[in-house]
């Protein structure tokens, strides 16, 4: 699972210049408060934690799905489809107007968020800037989406969640620089983060397409675990010894 967290860990650090856009605004006007360098960096810190904590509740339920239909014999067709849905969203614009028309479709509660969100910043505590950090993570984004297809490609409650963890922390850098020092990377840095964000989600698809393959490939590409009989059978031999034992010293006489 080493290469899915490093994985999840370039794609947050790749997409960061994304989150910028969405989430810049949030990050620009975090209310700090009059705090020195040090208060600021720790409420900064906080509001991305909150950030983070969210998208790995998130990635607790897509991953809990996604080991439900492990158990259903589906893990190898679960991260296939994630893989293939990541390559859709890069190489099919389709896939990404659609992204786009759902989150439309969702601005009433959007606007709802935002409204709770604005609550918050009248408040210069660090509690506040946590919760700004927590309700932040719901934001709707397709970066995001991305993220949450590979939490669901990983088949498990846990891994899924410590993914979207992992893609929260890579995003930290950017939003706490953001929150911090304000725009700090020149225009042309940013369109080369920017273009690098397909051929990152791109190489986590093909990643997740090559786990579902089961190609026996260490690390890429393992096989599936699969009990043997032996397993089962041992146990079951051993009983027989065990009882043969038991027969014969309650039979000897005292």
């Amino acid at each position: 699972m080493l290469e899915i967290s490093i994985g999840a860990l370039v794609l947050g650090l790749a997409g960061s210049l994304h989150c910028a856009g969405m989430c810049g605004p949030i990050a620009l006007a975090l209310p700090l408060g009059d705090r020195r360098w040090a208060g600021k960096t720790f409420g900064s810190l906080l509001y991305n934690l909150g950030r983070a904590l969210t998208y790995a509740v998130m990635g607790l339920a897509f991953g809990l799905l996604g080991q439900g239909m492990a158990l259903a014999g589906l893990q190898q067709g679960v991260s296939i489809f994630a893989g293939a849905f990541m390559l859709l969203w890069v190489l099919v614009p389709w896939v990404q107007t659609k992204t786009q028309r759902t989150e439309a479709t969702i601005a009433p509660w959007v606007g709802r968020l935002k409204q709770s969100l604005a609550k918050f910043f009248s408040r210069t505590s660090y509690k506040a800037l946590f919760s700004i950090g927590l309700l932040n993570g719901f934001i709707p984004c397709g970066l995001v989406y991305m993220a949450l297809a590979g939490a669901l490609g990983t088949g498990d409650a846990l891994l899924g969640a410590l993914f979207m963890f992992i893609f929260g922390l890579g995003t930290l850098p950017m939003m706490l620089g953001l929150s911090l020092a304000g725009n700090m990377l020149s225009l042309s840095i940013r369109q080369t983060f920017t273009k690098a964000v397909p051929y990152v989600v791109g190489f986590m698809g093909l990643l997740f397409i090559l786990r579902g393959l089961d190609l026996g490939i260490p690390f890429l590409s393992p096989p599936t675990e699969k009990l043997t009989p032996a397993a089962h059978e041992q146990p079951m031999q051993a009983l027989p010894a065990a009882s043969d034992h038991l027969q014969g010293h309650c039979c000897q006489p005292k």
